[in-house]
């Protein structure tokens, strides 16, 4: 007995499954006969299958390959194809294969069927071979589909009779498998959204965007239709959105990690709920939405086939495990560029593996969705102007480096690439970020510059009033100005519009700070906390003025011993010790905040911060006073 093996390299076994000798473009004619309904072709169409064309050459190649082929059989002892003058057929094809088409459908269990086909199907048809005919690269692709039409039609009938566990389990594993192989199928995402019972994940995202369309709804009520004015009116309609461009289709490959796992976290299950959740998300169809992202599950071979003509995504997913509990890594690639454009770290906690998994789950696809959106909103706008994309890019370098002078080169890079495109709203966005932080950087003694923020904020809400750059940066503008209702509101609805972004729950925990609401703030903040653990200096620098102006002293030294560079907290770190009766350390911040910013005016520097309520100013300049700043002046502080 004789086996032929097609899928996951092209093989023929024996009857103790070891692989016989046997030239590979005889298989390769051996199988094209099988799959053939007359089983046997001209001599013409198999040399143009196995060399592309009928020319002379093709005929001496094919002369050779048959006499090598009839040697073999002969050594075998099994006559598998016959050959003439003119024609090339099946004589004792091998009792068994792998092919689909070639089993006649002997009545077995419908599930049994799918099973076995999904195994087989795992692997790639013809994985390997070599053979450079064009001929055969189109017929092998023809085949293909026909298996994922077959694989479909059986899984189609399947998932209407799966009642029983195990068969439920199973049409879940296969869905899977399909989507991965034709992530664009509308049938495969229903089938997979009603065996996952995911109406949960629907009712989920839509309640999401709802809240979204009812606060922006909200907002341009509250501000007369001040957005919708300049957006009419600034924005040239070529440059408008929603309805400017066509809705681009991204099949996101995900990559479970390599490395080892945590033993309460289920690594694999995590990537398919990331699946179910892009597939309940683009169900729901939202208007708002320019990016649809198809996802896949692929292996690394797969990926390395990608050129630079691939529209997608590659997310790779590395989990570690630490004492607090395990932390996933996640990597968000260009395929096209092999660009890493987004990474965050989010910390897993210590609920159970199935709470987690669904949070978790919900806030990858959020935040994947979010970025491949911005994205290609990036590649639109600058496909014309790479210099300008490269200008914007620098830009957002410098400000990421806090100091007037940085800030100062920010500025004028983000300007730069304004000039070509007026109308970007992260570009925008970020402009008025350098103006309301030198705002902070030189302690208040400029309010023109939170008349320009607030300028820039409202020109990219005008752009895109549908992304929370514009209200991140106007929420922080109006909060600095001390009209932190309004501030709050602003961030409210940016955090409704991105709600898992650590940057915008950090602003958004600093305005409830300045509101005279530090408990909230710190709640805030920790969740900040959660999902960017390793968390930036501005973060701990609210939760230390948070801490301060409840009373705890200590935590806040905590926090801010937690940051990288410490001296962005000089004058809280200074209170702070005063506040525990340590005047000596207190006088050494007292003569470091000095020897920086010798102009230092305690009461100027309270009266501008912008806290709503009197008790927290007082609190502030008690713990200053006690610092010692009223006595020490840069005429009297020691070297």
């Amino acid at each position: 007995m004789f086996s032929l093996q097609a899928f996951g390299g092209l093989k023929l076994l024996n009857s103790d499954g070891c692989e016989v000798s046997f030239p590979e473009k005889g298989l390769l004619i051996l199988i094209y006969l099988m799959l053939e309904p007359t089983s046997h072709a001209s001599r013409s169409t198999i040399a143009r299958l196995l060399w592309g064309d009928d020319n002379g050459s093709a005929q001496v190649n094919l002369r050779k390959l048959v006499s090598r082929i009839r040697g073999r059989q002969e050594a075998l002892g099994r006559s598998f194809l016959r050959f003439s003058e003119t024609i090339v057929e099946l004589d004792a094809p091998p009792t068994t294969s792998d092919l689909p088409f070639s089993r006649s459908d002997d009545g077995s269990p419908l599930f049994a069927r799918l099973k076995l086909l999904a195994r087989t199907f795992e692997a790639e048809f013809l994985q390997a071979v070599d053979c450079q005919s064009v001929v055969f690269s189109h017929w092998r692709d023809v085949q293909r589909h026909r298996h994922l039409s077959l694989l479909k039609e059986v899984l189609g009938a399947a998932a209407a009779q799966a009642h029983a566990t195990d068969d439920i389990a199973l049409v879940k594993e296969v869905v899977l498998l399909v989507l991965g192989l034709d992530p664009e199928d509308r049938d495969i995402h229903r089938i997979l959204l009603r065996i996952f019972d995911a109406e949960g994940e629907i009712a989920h995202f839509r309640r999401i965007f709802e809240q979204r369309a009812a606060r922006l709804a909200s907002w341009s009520a509250h501000r007369h239709g001040i957005s919708e004015i300049l957006a009419e009116d600034a924005i040239p309609r070529h440059e408008r959105h929603p309805g400017a461009r066509t809705r681009v289709r991204i099949p996101l490959l995900l990559l479970p990690s390599t490395e080892r796992q945590g033993a309460d976290y289920d690594a694999s299950s995590l990537v398919n709920d990331i699946t179910i959740g892009f597939c309940a998300l683009d169900s729901l169809e939202i208007v708002e939405r320019r990016t649809a992202v198809r996802v896949g599950r692929v292996g690394e071979r797969a990926v390395a086939t990608f050129d630079q003509w691939d529209r997608s995504y590659i997310l790779e997913m590395r989990l570690s495990v630490r004492d607090d509990g395990p932390l996933l890594f996640l990597q968000l690639v260009d395929a096209a560029s092999d660009e890493i454009i987004w990474a965050e770290r989010i910390s897993l906690g210590q609920s159970s593996p199935e709470e987690r998994r669904q949070t978790v789950g919900r806030h990858i696809v959020l935040l994947l969705a979010g970025q491949i959106e911005r994205r290609e909103m990036m590649r639109s706008h600058f496909e014309e102007t790479p210099a300008a994309h490269q200008r914007y890019l620098a830009g957002k370098r410098y400000l990421e480096r806090l100091s007037v002078p940085n800030l100062q080169k920010a500025r004028g890079e983000l300007e730069a690439a304004l000039r070509s495109s007026r109308h970007f709203a992260p570009a925008l966005s970020s402009v008025a970020r350098t103006y309301s932080k030198q705002w902070v950087l030189t302690s208040g003694s400029d309010a023109a510059l939170l008349g320009e923020a607030e300028n820039y904020a409202m020109q990219a809400i005008a752009a895109r009033r549908d992304i929370a750059d514009g209200y991140r940066e106007l929420g922080m503008a109006k909060m600095f100005q001390k009209e932190s209702d309004e501030g709050i509101e602003a961030l409210k609805l940016a955090e409704a519009l991105n709600p898992c972004h650590a940057g915008i729950i950090a602003d958004h925990a600093e305005a409830l700070l300045h509101s005279s609401r530090p408990d909230l703030a710190l709640t805030k903040i920790e969740s900040a906390f959660a999902l960017n653990p390793v968390s930036p200096d501005t973060y701990l620098w609210t939760a230390s003025v948070a801490s301060y102006t409840l009373g705890r002293f200590e935590a806040a030294l905590d926090y801010i011993g937690r940051m990288a560079d410490a001296r962005l907290a000089d004058r809280i770190s200074a209170a702070s010790w005063a506040m525990l009766g340590d005047a000596e350390r207190a006088g050494f911040f007292v003569r470091r905040v000095h020897k920086t910013n010798p102009d230092f005016d305690v009461e100027r520097w309270v009266s501008v911060v912008p806290f709503k309520e009197q008790w927290q100013r007082d609190i502030y300049r008690e713990g200053l006073r006690r610092a010692g700043f009223w006595r020490a002046t840069p005429n009297t502080i020691g070297a």
